[in-house]
């Protein structure tokens, strides 16, 4: 019998916690942690088709994280493939970076990878399979314990995007796009390392012109080109965008000197 071909988690025990029972009750407390009468509260009860969420360790972006992810609860048996997209951080890369592997692993189980997507994508030239990309990544991979306890059982297909332009990442999305059953997840962070007053200022201004559709630039964020190509398909598609939650690393830890900035956005098409 051929053994699975299983991507580890890298970065278990370091961008989150590495047991099972911690990781799923620090995921639920964050998705849990959404208040009444909160920004995020007035998302509730649509049925959104895409999201952006920050990926840096729990303790700095996960309340942020977990206010997107808690609206996603009503998709959980409705949802059954999610396609992620995220910004290469650990290795030089054109194009988008598909994997060989069969399954996602995390301390919650593996995340069986939809093989037969990425077959389709076969006929672009810039997708193409490279594990390299995905061994030590950590973009995608922090988003896999939210969606497992949100969403339950997925199919996932897998991106780490490098140099790539709107055009190819919307012409990506819309291949996958489908109906109700496939989710869009784009991870990326907002502002880095500018004073906390000049990151509020920055990433107010990104949260305005992704809730605006309008491309944002190198500043705005680092995942700026996954959100570009959603900004893009989601002209197309009339979905309307709002920002759930935005603040920066200097909320969680006090220090105000170089702070990373985090934003939540739901996608939701008009109407809904």
């Amino acid at each position: 019998m051929t053994k699975m071909k299983i991507r580890a988690p890298a970065v278990a025990g370091r961008f989150y916690p590495a047991a099972a029972r911690e990781l799923r009750a620090a995921v639920r407390a964050y998705v849990g942690a959404v208040h009444s009468g909160s920004g995020e509260d007035e998302c509730l009860g649509v049925l959104p088709k895409a999201i952006i969420a920050p990926h840096a360790g729990y303790a700095y972006s996960g309340a942020t994280a977990g206010a997107v992810y808690a609206l996603l609860s009503p998709l959980r048996g409705v949802v059954e493939r999610v396609v992620l997209l995220g910004p290469a951080h650990r290795v030089a890369l054109r194009g988008f970076a598909t994997s060989d592997a069969e399954a996602f692993a995390t301390p919650l189980g593996n995340v069986p990878i939809d093989v037969d997507a990425i077959r389709g994508l076969s006929d672009l030239s810039y997708v193409s399979s490279f594990d390299p990309a995905h061994a030590e990544e950590h973009c995608l991979e922090v988003h896999l314990p939210f969606l497992q306890e949100v969403l339950g059982a997925f199919r996932l297909v897998p991106f780490v995007v490098g140099e790539a332009n709107d055009g190819q990442v919307g012409e990506v999305l819309e291949r996958l796009w489908g109906g109700r059953e496939t989710l869009i997840v784009v991870s990326s962070d907002l502002s880095h390392f500018y004073d906390y007053a000049t990151a509020q200022t920055l990433d107010r201004g990104t949260a305005h012109r992704i809730e605006t559709l309008t491309p944002v630039d190198e500043r705005g964020a680092c995942g700026r080109r996954p959100i570009n190509g959603l900004l893009l398909v989601a002209r197309r598609y009339g979905l309307t965008v709002k920002a759930v939650d935005v603040c920066n690393s200097g909320d969680a830890d006090g220090g105000r000197d170089r702070v990373v900035g985090y934003g939540g956005f739901v996608f939701t098409a008009s109407g809904e």
